[in-house]
């Protein structure tokens, strides 16, 4: 559907003739079609349309936001005097009113073009890549038995129009793939083992052959029968530890993407989904790692799933250092976070749908690579182990205290890869782990993930990844 932007520009207009000092209005359209087999079988089908226009004004120093999925003039209209009125309510409590940087807005119209389109994906064709996966699987394993298979595939297109009273006017369109599939394989002596795994992109259906998903899978249930079989504990005395690019891009969201916006930072996250270490005096100052410890944000990379050029307030995006060579180098913002710290939008703020304000999110999160091969990070290794994915994890409210249980794990023996190891525990501060990076390699691998934040709760598309890195000499425990 395309809207008439005429009905936005109204509302911006009628916004700021009552009383508004911003004014903003986003129309946001997101179409999914979703498949979810088990065993081989569908289990469901769904099409859904979640399509309306958001409000948000500035009266008073208070924000109001208001949304409707009536497309016509007279709703758009009744939506705007929703958030004043809500704006007015809210102003007299503001302790400090809320201003807005003086960033340049945008004035553009992009997309994410597919080179294969959606259409070439038919629901045949969804329903057979499922079965291929679940009866690959069961072929492979010869020791452990599938105790089940859930699969999932799910397109979706994305269309938004922004436009704002400070001139703002920005068009897009990202259409996204993702495919997941989640397995439990079990053993009558050894117990069961259960992955998650997870394909995402913006594009179209040319991300089926990068991915490989029926080899992929295939190949992740062998190793891990092999982990279940025959793995054991991982050694009791202080070792290096290689951590995959898995852990590693998870590490760097939850460890330095979220502490590191500026909204969790001033403290709007803390009822929410957490406080950050961080405070705002420490950026630029302080040490969290060594050389190795750069942590980039950037939803300009193409395909990403997290991939966007201009933010919803029409900032246009940028890569972003958050750590760079281990200091705090710069939060993520929105207008308003910017003003506070002094500084400029980078282009950060984002919302779910059209009913969702924008806010401070991660798009695509990772850690810098390093000039090593794979080889090198294992050569000098007398004894050590290898995590290469993980099972679960946990970190603190603050996001300094953090946990990794290892799923595909590996001892390492005078730098090669030896037996398996089962349950490795992977347990360290945020600053013990960046600053224990003695090595990375050069190849950078992302992973899809789906963010949550905020109140009511947003999930929006990101990626996350980085290289494998080595980290010297630490005290793995072991999950039971």
């Amino acid at each position: 559907m395309v809207i008439d932007e005429k009905l936005l520009t109204n509302a911006v207009d009628l916004a700021l003739s009552q009383g508004a000092t911003y004014a903003e209005a986003r129309f946001q359209e997101d179409l999914i079609d979703s498949l979810v087999m088990r065993n081989g079988r569908v289990l469901s089908l769904s099409t859904s349309v979640v399509r309306g226009v958001g409000i948000r004004v500035l009266v008073g120093g208070a924000l109001g936001f208001a949304a409707t999925d009536r497309l016509g003039r007279e709703s758009i209209e009744a939506t705007v005097l929703e958030a004043i009125s809500r704006a007015r309510a809210i102003a007299p409590l503001m302790k400090k009113p809320i201003e807005f940087d003086e960033s340049r807005v945008g004035r553009a119209s992009y997309e994410a073009v597919p080179k294969e389109s959606f259409e070439a994906l038919g629901l045949e064709s969804r329903v057979e890549l499922g079965r291929e996966v679940y009866k690959s699987v069961s072929d492979t394993l010869k020791k452990t038995r599938l105790s089940v298979l859930t699969f999932g595939f799910t397109t979706s297109s994305q269309r938004k129009l922004v436009v704002n009273s400070d001139g703002a006017y920005v068009r897009s369109s990202v259409p996204r793939i993702s495919v997941w599939v989640n397995f439990v394989e079990h053993s009558p002596e050894k117990g069961t083992i259960q992955r998650f795994l997870d394909f995402g992109a913006a594009g179209g259906a040319e991300w089926l052959r990068e991915w490989r998903v029926v080899d992929e899978v295939s190949q992740e249930a062998s190793n891990l029968e092999r982990v279940l079989v025959e793995g054991v504990e991982p050694p009791k005395v202080d070792v290096d530890v290689v951590v995959g690019s898995e852990i590693v891009g998870l590490v760097v969201h939850e460890s330095a993407g979220h502490p590191m916006e500026a909204d969790r930072i001033l403290g709007r996250e803390a009822a929410q989904a957490g406080e950050s270490y961080v405070k705002s005096d420490m950026v630029g100052r302080f040490e969290v790692g060594g050389k190795y410890a750069t942590v980039v944000e950037d939803p300009t990379i193409p395909g990403s799933y997290g991939f966007y050029l201009y933010d919803d307030e029409g900032i246009p995006a940028r890569a972003r250092y958050l750590y760079r060579e281990g200091i705090l180098f710069e939060p993520l913002h929105n207008r308003h976070t910017a003003r506070v710290f002094g500084t400029l939008s980078n282009g950060a703020a984002r919302a779910m749908n059209y009913a969702s304000e924008p806010i401070i999110r991660m798009s695509n999160t990772y850690l810098k690579p390093g000039d090593m091969s794979f080889e090198e990070l294992l050569e000098d290794v007398e004894l050590g182990v290898y995590i290469k994915s993980y099972m679960e994890w946990n970190i603190d409210d603050i996001r300094w205290n953090q946990r990794y249980v290892g799923l595909e794990s590996y001892l390492i023996v005078n730098g090669e890869i030896s037996k398996p190891v089962r349950n490795p525990v992977l347990e360290v501060t945020t600053r013990g782990f960046y600053s224990r990076i003695s090595g990375a390699s050069k190849y950078l691998k992302f992973y899809p993930g789906t963010c949550g934040k905020g109140e009511p709760s947003q999930g929006v598309p990101v990626w996350f990844g980085g290289p494998d890195v080595k980290l010297a000499k630490i005290r793995l425990g072991v999950a039971v």
